[in-house]
């Protein structure tokens, strides 16, 4: 049902969801992969990138002080997403700054993520990190 969804809302895109795609799409944002209206869970993102789990929300005046937009971000939140916000009119008159934005956050997920992939289950867990042994002296 979510995919249904997810291609109506791809086929009737705002004109800013459009305006912006045009810059994220077929990797042309140093090469991350990112995908329009993708489910996650119970919802669907406006743009997100798998790869360095950044979700691209856009808002319009429909969503001034939604409640159900920051149970969204926090439920994305909790399942390892990093979840931006822009207005629609600020994606149109400061293009040049949301991608400049959009690219910073993919970096730095990116790198972060890459460095979680890198330790080992007990460090992921916080185990073992401050713990140091001493050589027995058998």
């Amino acid at each position: 049902m979510a995919s249904s969804r997810a291609r109506s809302l791809r086929r009737y895109a705002t004109d800013v969801e459009r305006a912006l795609w045009r810059t994220l799409r077929d990797r042309r944002l140093h090469g991350f992969k990112v995908r329009r209206q993708h489910p996650i869970g119970p919802f669907i993102a406006d743009f997100a990138c798998a790869g360095a789990r950044l979700v691209v929300e856009l808002d319009g005046g429909q969503h001034c002080d939604r409640a159900s937009d920051a149970r969204r971000t926090a439920w994305l939140e909790t399942c390892g997403w990093r979840a931006i916000r822009f207005w629609n009119n600020d994606v149109l008159a400061h293009p040049d700054y949301i991608i400049e934005t959009i690219l910073r956050e993919l970096r730095d997920r990116h790198i972060h993520l890459s460095r979680l992939r890198e330790r080992s289950p007990a460090q992921r867990a916080g185990e073992g990190a401050a713990r140091t042994t001493e050589p027995s002296s058998r």
